[in-house]
């Protein structure tokens, strides 16, 4: 009984959830604010070109974005480089295959109370922050790919629950 009490405990997800901070996107193909993305599960990453870890970082999230994307993951990395350039320069030679958006003046990092870099977030479908990185380790590459199995699987029974009421 009590595994039963602590599996439906785990499974429904913090007590007290956090709304992610809201901010403006700049990329238009994804709405006008990040909780425009409510319904879909965010990996949100800081980074900045002089981050030795984000280089590493930046490959696994292509794969996320490539392995995810279709289930409803979405990857977009905040740069906190104060000049572009740079940040143009780290990214010609570490492409991204996920959206990528610029905060020079570090204003979405102060909401987020950024401690150092790289630093991620998961935001559940409900725009709630279910899990917080601080670094990039790729030890724990496989931790990090179970939170977000976890959330993209809640995304996949709230849409099923939706589609089982509208009948």
């Amino acid at each position: 009984m009590r595994q039963i009490l602590l599996l439906l405990c785990l499974l429904s997800g913090p007590l007290m959830a956090q709304q992610a901070p809201d901010f403006t996107l700049t990329d238009a193909t994804l709405g006008n604010r990040l909780s425009d993305l409510k319904g879909k599960v965010v990996y949100l990453d800081f980074w900045a070109s002089w981050c030795k870890p984000c280089r590493h970082s930046f490959v696994w999230m292509n794969q996320l974005q490539q392995e995810y994307g279709d289930q409803g993951l979405v990857v977009l990395a905040i740069n906190l480089d104060a000049e572009t350039e740079q940040a143009n320069a780290f990214l010609a030679s570490h492409p991204a295959q996920f959206h990528i958006q610029f905060d020079p003046q570090g204003r979405i990092a102060e909401r987020y109370q950024l401690l150092g870099m790289p630093s991620s977030y998961l935001i559940d479908t409900d725009g709630n922050l279910r899990h917080i990185h601080q670094g990039f380790f790729t030890d724990k590459q496989p931790l990090y790919h179970q939170q977000i199995k976890t959330l993209l699987g809640e995304r996949y029974t709230e849409q099923l629950i939706t589609r089982m009421g509208a009948q």
